[in-house]
């Protein structure tokens, strides 16, 4: 008679953050002869993405705000199906789904539950609020959470403080992992390229940030910069990828302003070609978790300018891989970018140095880290 496969169920707020993350590990559970569900909110898209690689969908529907009356039903309904569904591991990432789920896999006798924390709300230098209510989440939550991913070294002090023991529930991961390879040379035609599509000329300088248009990517920081800046250089350019709801804000700010060189490209899939055209990385978050656009521009050899805050001083070593700036310090941003444009070498020394750290945050080397975790939290655990 034939074992019957071990349930796992991946639970985020919403799709997107799955599709964008954790399908490696969803095929590598599915290699290792596991079923493999996923429960999210189909809001922001990304559930076919999922369903495409054969995983089983659940549609709840969570809200990000943890203040949302919409939880309430993604409660009842998230309770539904671990009633109904008994799952061998359950993997929780993002703090509604995460809380919840981990909530309610103890009080419905699931197996194990792993928590991949990207960021913790509560940090050095954040809102007295955000310690109050997410610290104390995560105090409350530690009781339902079998073992805790971190991807930070901050988070790891935290977690220490939250009595996570090292080595037995703890577990420092950097990241969901980067595709070196795919940041090579591409043998594209020039006239297939980035900078010929936008009418930049070789010899143009290209800086590059790739974030969503959010408050915590901070993109107000980087424009005040950039005014400063390109006044008094022609040949530089800024490109900024991604989409989000500050997006037309900062579109009417650059006219407004007058800002010269700002290209707006909104959501793209050539992001490994656009840094490989790109001669700068910058990235002004407020807060990150371990942000994977600086890993992949260094993947790319990029030089990298970020705000000194968590996550980027895991990957931005000052003065050996990049600059760290502190957050509001626009003449500071100012300088530490022209610098870098000014100076080809400083450029090659800064991304290479950045090429060679990158390697101990690839996505082979995480996979490795958690196929060792989730082997031990699946031992001996009935499908």
């Amino acid at each position: 008679m034939t074992e019957p496969k071990a349930k796992v169920l991946f639970l985020a707020t919403v799709y997107t953050h799955l599709a964008a993350f954790h399908l490696p590990f969803m095929q590598l559970l599915q290699e290792k002869g596991c079923e493999v569900h996923a429960a999210a909110s189909p809001a922001e898209g990304g559930k076919e993405e999922v369903e495409a690689i054969g995983v089983g969908c659940w549609d709840i529907p969570f809200a990000r705000s943890p203040y949302s009356p919409r939880n309430l039903k993604a409660f009842r309904e998230l309770r539904r199906l671990l009633e109904t569904h008994r799952f061998a591991l359950i993997h929780v990432h993002t703090p509604v789904a995460a809380f919840l789920g981990r909530y309610l896999a103890r009080v419905t006798g699931q197996g194990p539950v792993l928590y991949t924390a990207h960021g913790f709300h509560f940090y050095k230098g954040a809102p007295l609020r955000n310690w109050l209510i997410y610290c104390t989440a995560e105090r409350l939550a530690a009781r339902w959470t079998d073992g805790l991913i971190v991807i930070n070294q901050e988070d790891y002090q935290n977690a220490c403080r939250l009595g996570f023991k090292p080595g037995r529930n703890l577990f420092y991961v950097p990241g969901v992992g980067v595709e070196l390879d795919r940041f090579g040379p591409s043998g594209l035609p020039p006239e297939k390229s980035v900078r010929a599509e936008l009418g930049l000329a070789p010899e143009d300088i290209v800086v590059t940030c790739v974030a969503e248009m959010s408050r915590d990517k901070n993109h107000g920081l980087l424009l005040a910069a950039w005014k400063e800046l390109a006044s008094h250089h022609s040949s530089c350019h800024l490109i900024l990828v991604g989409t989000g709801e500050l997006l037309s804000r900062w579109q009417k700010r650059v006219e407004a302003e007058r800002i010269p060189r700002v290209h707006f490209l909104g959501y793209r899939r050539d992001v490994p070609q656009i840094l490989r055209e790109s001669d700068v990385a910058v990235l002004t978050s407020r807060r990150e978790g371990l942000p994977r656009s600086l890993m992949e521009a260094m993947a790319a050899g990029l030089p990298m300018v970020a705000t000194d805050v968590r996550g980027n001083r895991d990957l931005v070593e000052h003065g050996r891989t990049g600059f760290l700036v502190k957050l509001g310090d626009v003449k500071g941003l100012a300088d530490a970018l022209e610098r870098l444009i000014k100076d080809r070498e400083l450029r090659e020394t800064l991304g290479g140095a950045g090429r060679e750290k990158v390697t101990a945050f690839s996505l082979d080397r995480i996979m490795k880290k958690m196929e060792a975790i989730y082997a031990r939290f699946l031992s001996g655990v009935a499908g």
